[in-house]
């Protein structure tokens, strides 16, 4: 008997996007954390008053590291050398495998005589999980049998790194790396958000710059980027657990020109647009709602998708901020729009 969890969505915004997206565009989320929607849309409201949010894509790509075994680590050594030495006949083995998928870098580690090899592709539009997957799986028969003295060990050796907190997916990438940008004239965050510049910065600073090194955050400084990735992955069709490598990012704020400067830099936005999970109603209904559904050159919607995530994800952590900077107000909030009181 098939079985639905239902989990309450709204539509948020618009929050206004500018760079890599261009628009005034409205956000579904789904959450169980009611004052997410408000929270978002108060930054949504923000963005408007303030000429929008800067969105930019640094990179993108997918990974799937494996493990080799060789006779030894001299011979393991050897091997990796060649391996990482020939991306252009292996591109040739991951065409037959995909006709969007493209071989971008080799990465390789080696522990004892073991070898990790982390294979990065492009993807298209699609978060590329099993095309990466399918692509390696060649790839692993293919450097199998033209290096004989090598064994099989694992179809992935964790250095790719799915779905677990790494220092590795921030350095060399997966996923959409993208930063989104808001200058903040200090009226607006007076009137708006009942606060300084000065005081958000600050409340950065110490909150999430220092009290992340405190914990021992592993590449991450933000006060809750997971609220809105998983929101926003629930209602476009996404895998969920990729939120575990995605909310790794860095929030940062200035005071320049009497106003706030405030970027968050998300370095594994795992997104995709066509795919497991897109096919069902609300999902697909709701990436059209985001534009990300047209035809477009390969990897433009992701692009896209990515983009508006990242945006989405400033929004809350702007307001969080806020909040954050006035005594009482977050649980004010939470118990008014939680418990309807007052």
């Amino acid at each position: 008997m098939s079985k639905h969890a239902e989990i309450p969505m709204r539509t948020v915004g618009p929050i206004r996007i500018k760079g890599a997206v261009e628009g005034d565009i409205s956000v579904p989320l789904a959450t169980l954390e009611t004052p997410l929607w408000f929270s978002v849309g108060r930054g949504a409201k923000i963005s408007l008053l303030s000429g929008g949010i800067t969105t930019t894509i640094l990179d993108s790509r997918m990974t799937r590291s494996i493990i080799l075994e060789a006779p030894d680590a001299s011979s393991a050594l050897a091997a990796a050398r060649n391996i990482a030495g020939s991306k252009e006949e292996l591109q040739k083995v991951v065409a037959e495998s995909s006709h969007i998928a493209k071989l971008l870098d080799i990465n390789w580690q080696i522990a004892a005589n073991l070898i990790y090899l982390r294979f990065e592709f492009f993807t298209g539009d699609a978060s590329g999980h099993n095309m990466a997957t399918n692509a390696a799986d060649k790839l692993f028969g293919y450097i199998l049998e033209k290096y004989p003295e090598l064994s099989y060990c694992s179809i992935s050796g964790n250095y790719c790194c799915d779905k677990k907190v790494s220092a590795v997916n921030g350095i060399l990438g997966r996923g959409r790396s993208v930063v989104a940008e808001i200058t903040i004239p200090r009226a607006i965050c007076e009137e708006y958000l009942h606060t300084t510049p000065e005081k958000i910065a600050d409340i950065n600073t110490k909150k999430n710059l220092l009290g992340s090194i405190l914990a021992g955050s592993l590449r991450s400084a933000n006060a809750h980027y997971a609220n809105m990735l998983l929101a926003f992955y629930l209602a476009t069709g996404q895998d969920a657990a990729n939120i575990v490598e995605g909310s790794q990012g860095i929030t940062y704020a200035e005071v320049k020109d009497d106003c706030l400067k405030l970027s968050c830099t998300l370095p594994n936005i795992i997104v995709g647009t066509v795919g497991n999970g897109k096919d069902v109603p609300y999902a697909g209904e709701n990436l059209a709602l985001l534009g990300c559904s047209e035809k477009k050159e390969a990897g433009a919607n992701g692009d896209r998708l990515a983009a508006i995530c990242a945006a989405t994800v400033l929004c809350g952590e702007l307001s969080l901020l806020a909040a954050e900077t006035n005594p009482g107000e977050l649980m004010k909030a939470h118990i008014r729009i939680e418990r309807g009181k007052k």
